[in-house]
């Protein structure tokens, strides 16, 4: 009903929804009324999540309320006309998730071989930006995995509960995108359960990161921003001299997700600890890898400290860092995610047009992802309803591809 509508309109939607003043929610956040008539008018932008969860807060509404999510997946040749409905029908069948109530009259399980690679093409595709791709497979794929579980024999049960973790990361991976926050908490919680049963210090990291992803990503940033020390203590222990790559890249990523966390919670300490942590980490793997599908490297890390600083507010040291990190050897989804906070960071310094390019171009290499990324869809309809000069031609083509206009 909301999906047209700034978030600054949408706070002004859900304000008079509950019947309260200006005066009175401008209060409740600690500003001004002209502070909050300015926003709701869109002569302010609401660019830091910190203050959107605040309002969100006043309103009683989630976060996710005010920035647009989910967003609806379009139907593609790889989606099919069925997509998160299906993945929701997975989780919430319990047939599958609780051996006692599982019916053995199904077809015999796949292999654990063929999960493995059933996973692993799940995975390329979403650092491909393949979302339609993704959400279409992830059913089949999550429910093989746990059907593959259950059947597997006593040699069988670590790799079988990792396959069964990995699964359902795959599956929080592409449902936080589309802003699916709750279904993401669901499968996270139970992808940890999973790990924890693998005995693999590599796949229980990577869990932790997943669910501390999916655990900020409702706005629970300061819980987040705990989870991620807790489960750092947990995985130091492996941490050596001789701890292989994927191992130290999951523990690398895991303080990458813990400084947008704390940045979103406006804890600038373990903002800063945290990204030397990621920065020692990579330092240690010495270049940009992709063990575990992490991506993670030097670039990341230092894209990630670009996305701290705007989550902080500090926007000029944003827009410096922006153009000086170099993407090109990573994945789509990093490549096109740099893009997106390159946007918001050049938007911030009213460099509109340097903006729309960037996102014009990223929408040339994944467009799935800027069209259902809550950030780039809110740019654009910014730009739209701020648009004082001559008409763009180009921008409002990139709202008809989002659906916007």
């Amino acid at each position: 009903m909301t999906e047209t509508m700034t978030i600054g309109e949408r706070v002004a939607f859900y304000r008079r929804r509950r019947g309260m003043a200006q005066v009175v929610l401008a209060g409740l956040v600690g500003r001004t009324e002209d502070w909050l008539s300015r926003v709701e008018n869109n002569k302010i932008e609401l660019d830091r999540l910190s203050v959107i969860r605040n309002l969100a807060d006043a309103l009683d509404v989630t976060l996710a309320d005010l920035v647009a999510e989910p967003a609806l997946l379009d139907w593609t040749s790889d989606s099919g006309v069925r997509t998160i409905p299906a993945l929701r029908a997975v989780l919430m069948n319990y047939g599958l998730a609780v051996p006692a109530l599982a019916d053995d009259s199904s077809d015999e399980p796949p292999s654990l071989d063929d999960v493995q690679r059933a996973i692993g093409e799940v995975f390329d595709a979403y650092q491909a930006s393949r979302y339609g791709y993704v959400t279409g497979r992830a059913p089949s794929v999550l429910s093989d995995a746990l059907r593959a579980s259950r059947a597997a024999g006593a040699d069988e049960t670590n790799r079988a509960s990792a396959l069964l973790a990995l699964a359902y990361q795959s599956t929080v991976s592409v449902l936080t995108k589309l802003g699916e926050t709750d279904l993401a908490w669901i499968a996270s919680e139970r992808g940890l359960y999973a790990a924890q049963a693998a005995d693999n210090p590599v796949v229980l990291g990577s869990l932790f990161r997943c669910v501390a992803h999916a655990v900020h990503s409702t706005g629970r940033f300061q819980d987040g921003v705990r989870l991620v020390q807790s489960a750092a203590n947990v995985l130091e222990p492996h941490i050596g001299t001789r701890a292989e790559d994927a191992l130290v890249s999951v523990y690398g990523t895991l303080f990458l997700t813990g400084a947008v966390a704390a940045a979103r919670a406006d804890d600038r300490g373990s903002v800063t600890s945290f990204l030397a942590e990621a920065a020692e980490c990579a330092g240690r793997v010495g270049r940009d890898a992709n063990a575990m599908w992490t991506a993670f490297g030097p670039t990341n890390v230092a894209i990630h400290r670009m996305t701290a600083a705007m989550e902080l507010g500090d926007v000029q040291i944003a827009v410096d860092l922006a153009p000086r990190i170099d993407t090109s050897r990573l994945p789509a989804e990093r490549r096109v995610r740099h893009a997106i906070e390159t946007a918001r960071a050049y938007t911030a310094r009213n460099r509109r047009d340097d903006a729309l390019g960037v996102l014009l171009d990223a929408e040339q290499l994944a467009p799935e992802q800027i069209r259902h990324h809550a950030i780039s869809r809110q740019l654009v309809l910014s730009w739209l309803r701020n648009n004082r000069g001559a008409r763009s031609v180009a921008l409002e083509q990139l709202a008809g591809r989002l659906r916007l206009a």
